[in-house]
């Protein structure tokens, strides 16, 4: 049965949208797997890829960059991860730039996320590698908060067994809470506390002033702050410090000379200790008194005398014109 002219144009309707749609669909994942577009490789190490697999996105601030290449693992704590990444974007990730493994949201696929660096490193060129980052396995997760669930219950259970002693009136707390005198007593001293630390408060405060008035140039101890007071303080006590000296040289004769007295040596002792020459000595002078009489009584009688009336006088006169 021959075909008709309609089935015919219909067949070939078919197969030139069916083609173009092929055609679409490759250029589509062509363009998502980087397979038209110039491109670089870039490398990562991991110790867990957490799911990853080959074609996944690379993103680089929130934008897919590129996708993963391929997968080698080279041993039980190294994965190898090489990632073609658009020529274009080379020069905007650094060498301090840092590659993580992440979910396309909650249920997606995973992907590689390059975090930025805050460095002002070169840009990174095909071939090397950047660093890596390693988040923590859902699993890991999971134990975590299973050891922490454990732990709430086992804090949970003792919080309950204090609870329960303390509303028994058992320990230290419970007799505070049940016991109302001791209440009054630790409020009474929470009081004594309040009014003792009121007071030391006035206490540091004044002290403070105190200190402060010390600082100032009116008072003592503000003056000897002064350099050249310090100085004129400073040559005083040398001075102090000389005439102690000569003071002490001094106190030492006059204790030397004061044992020479008590132990009879020197004149002191001889007139002290021998009252017959002191009475030859008032004698004497006793004598020399009357004899110093006399010999004004003589010199009176001589200026009366003819003979040396003129001496005298002519002394008189002489004496006279000095005097004016």
């Amino acid at each position: 049965m021959e075909k008709t002219d309609q089935q015919k144009i219909r067949l070939g309707l078919f197969i030139i949208i069916g083609s173009l749609f092929f055609l679409a669909a490759i250029y589509f994942v062509g363009n998502k797997q980087n397979l038209f577009g110039n491109t670089s490789n870039l490398k990562a190490v991991f110790g867990n890829v957490s799911g990853l697999q080959v074609g996944n996105n690379v993103r680089y601030a929130g934008m897919d960059i590129g996708t993963v290449k391929s997968i080698e693992m080279v041993n039980d704590t190294t994965i190898n991860v090489s990632m073609a990444i658009e020529d274009k974007m080379l020069i905007h990730i650094k060498k301090d730039a840092i590659a993580t493994i992440g979910s396309d949201g909650l249920v997606g696929n995973m992907i590689i996320n390059i975090i930025p660096g805050k460095g002002n490193e070169n840009a990174v060129i095909p071939g090397d590698i950047i660093q890596s980052y390693s988040k923590s396995s859902t699993d890991e997760m999971l134990k975590t908060l299973d050891v922490t669930n454990k732990n709430a219950a086992l804090l949970t259970a003792d919080l309950l067994k204090i609870t329960h002693e303390i509303n028994k009136g058992n320990g230290t707390v419970g007799v505070l809470l049940r016991d109302s005198l001791m209440a009054q007593d630790l409020k009474a001293t929470m009081n004594y506390l309040k009014e003792t630390t009121k007071g030391t408060t006035a206490s540091v405060a004044n002290l403070n002033k105190m200190i402060a008035d010390l600082n100032q140039k009116d008072n003592v101890i503000g003056v000897l702050k002064d350099k050249e007071v310090a100085s004129q303080m400073k040559t005083i006590i040398t001075n102090l410090e000389k005439s102690s000296t000569e003071i002490d040289k001094v106190v030492t004769n006059l204790n030397a000379t004061i044992t020479n007295i008590k132990e009879g040596k020197g004149a002191i002792n001889y007139l002290s200790n021998n009252p017959k020459l002191v009475q030859q000595i008032d004698s004497t002078i006793t004598n020399v008194n009357k004899a110093s009489i006399k010999l004004n009584e003589d010199l009176e009688a001589l200026k009366h005398n003819f003979l040396f009336r003129g001496y005298f006088k002519k002394q008189a006169k002489e004496k006279a014109k000095q005097g004016k």
